[in-house]
């Protein structure tokens, strides 16, 4: 029996890397891996998303839709998300 691995599997059934296929599906993965991040930080600090929300005059339902990844937030609420949450951010940028 043959092993794929998972870059093979995401490959043929998502794309190659640099289509836009490819770049659609790993943009969509890193924004629900971010809004994941922020939900389990979030119950880390024992903050319901209304009490999130109030640190930083945002409703809860968008709190929400930032956790389930169904908003493009904007990147200052995303900061005043973690600013709340005490949280450090780095960032990476690659040229591509």
């Amino acid at each position: 029996m043959k092993t794929y691995t998972l870059e093979e599997i995401t490959d043929k059934h998502i794309g190659e890397k640099g289509t836009v296929r490819r770049d659609a599906f790993e943009e969509e993965l890193r924004l629900d891996i971010l809004g994941q991040t922020i939900k389990s930080i979030r119950k880390e600090r024992h903050l319901t998303q209304s009490e999130l929300g109030n640190l930083i005059g945002i409703q809860k339902s968008q709190i929400s839709k930032v956790e389930n990844n169904l908003t493009n937030a904007r990147f200052e609420t995303i900061l005043k998300v973690f600013k709340a949450l005490d949280v450090k951010i780095k960032f990476n940028i690659e040229i591509a």
